[in-house]
């Protein structure tokens, strides 16, 4: 298992990008949280297989939504968290 922490930037504030990425989650297999930033950035913390977890940042990446528009995601490493079993979308 490994756990990331992504800040993303671009625009990625009400284009349902919480919501697509946790349609991805569910997709592969991954758990733990998006929200929303004041910054106008989105948060997450992911965790899972070293090869689920790396197709699901790519995918997040891209735009998890159609309208979703991403210029930067600044990638960190975390320590292994007890998510259960679950991807969530905070406030």
């Amino acid at each position: 298992m490994i756990n990331y922490q992504l800040t993303i930037s671009g625009r990625v504030q009400g284009v349902g990008f919480r919501w697509g990425c946790y349609r991805l989650a569910q997709q592969y297999g991954v758990s733990g949280f998006v929200k929303n930033l004041a910054t106008g950035q989105v948060y997450l913390e992911v965790q899972g297989t070293p090869e689920a977890v790396t197709a699901f940042i790519a995918q997040v990446a891209n735009g998890p939504t159609p309208y979703a528009t991403v210029s930067r995601v600044v990638k960190h490493r975390g320590h292994r968290q007890d998510y259960g079993d679950r991807f969530t979308i905070r406030r």
